[in-house]
């Protein structure tokens, strides 16, 4: 592949950085009260417009055949909001006593509040064959449980509703989030057969606008003189969040295959990537709703910005690996259902 069509493939994760670039170098356009207003154009406009084309985008009815899996939802769901929070909050313990910037730290333990995303997960399941359905649903559900049980994991995390009232979150969660959410089904009830027809680029929409706010999280920073970023340990906070990825995908790769699991291998990907994955499209605006004020929000964005592409990349290296896996096991059980009784 050529440089050209890589840089075009991964324009998303290239955007991040020159958007962040753009920050550094001019800070003051998109600071909250300068020219580009972020306080109403990103904190309502934007978020509303990426939960809008979300609800726009969602599939409810290829959700239906999934919907009775509930042991694999409740596997899903429990290790993702449940498990992993606990987990790294207990890393974070030991964590505390090295030299890393605390608001990095404190960004991995956003990360690990978060949901799964609706789409990474979904695509590395496809592309390696297994159950896309559940995939789709708990990718789905979870983004919706995010909604509410997010705000509060963070809150009991990182305790910041010393400083942002609780309701005044969830006041405005429900307005730019759950209300486009609802609207977007809505209207893509009326719509169904022309977006089936036109396939409008829901995907590239979304990540448009989340640069905004990327941007704009990172000119808060940069025009604050008294943030500075510790490069030594940034590149801890990388390890870490590869460490992480890579222990908990065996973890989950381990229990979803135990004899009496009663999970198939096309079952044990789609667990796999759900449950390992973080949405960074439904987590920024988030954080940026929760920790609205925060001097320090961006630096505990970081460690999000860095487990987007990295569960990305790792899934994308480890795809062939598991279709071989998940492939030999559905030839032993085909082989072994054919074996006269």
């Amino acid at each position: 592949m050529g440089l050209l069509a890589r840089l075009r493939k991964e324009w998303f994760i290239v955007g991040i950085v020159l958007v962040i670039l753009s920050a550094k170098l001019q800070p003051s356009f998109g600071v909250k009260g300068g020219p580009l207003r972020p306080e109403v154009t990103i904190a309502y406009i934007a978020v509303s417009i990426i939960f809008f084309n979300s609800g726009l985008s969602l599939k409810t009815e290829e959700l239906t055949s999934a919907l009775l899996h509930v042991r694999l939802h409740l596997f899903v769901q429990s290790f993702t909001l449940i498990f992993f929070p606990l987990a790294v909050w207990l890393l974070l313990q030991l964590l505390q006593l090295s030299s890393i910037d605390q608001w990095l730290l404190r960004g991995l333990q956003t990360v690990s509040c978060m949901p799964p995303p609706v789409s990474s997960a979904v695509i590395l399941t496809k592309a390696v064959g297994g159950n896309e359905a559940a995939a789709i649903f708990n990718s789905a559900f979870g983004s919706f449980l995010g909604i509410v049980v997010t705000p509060v994991l963070l809150l009991l995390f990182l305790g910041s509703s010393s400083s942002v009232p609780f309701s005044s979150i969830f006041s405005q969660l429900f307005m730019t989030v759950v209300v486009p959410l609802i609207l977007g089904q809505v209207c893509r009830g009326f719509l169904r057969d022309f977006l089936e027809r036109r396939k409008p680029p829901f995907g590239a929409i979304s990540s448009a606008v989340l640069l905004m706010i990327i941007y704009t999280t990172f000119c808060d920073t940069f025009s604050n003189p008294n943030i500075e970023l510790d490069a030594v340990s940034l590149l801890l906070v990388v390890f870490i969040i590869f460490s992480i990825q890579i222990s908990f995908m065996l973890l989950t790769f381990s229990m979803s295959t135990r004899s009496r699991s009663g999970f198939s291998p096309a079952d044990t990907v789609a667990i796999m990537f759900c449950s390992t994955h973080k949405s960074l499209t439904l987590g920024i605006p988030m954080l940026k709703i929760v920790f609205e004020g925060y001097e320090h929000l961006s630096l505990i964005s970081v460690p999000l910005l860095i487990y987007h592409p990295a569960q990305i990349l790792l899934g994308s290296v480890l795809v062939p690996t598991i279709r071989n896996w998940m492939t030999s096991q559905q030839k032993v059980g085909k082989s072994t259902n054919l074996q006269p009784v």
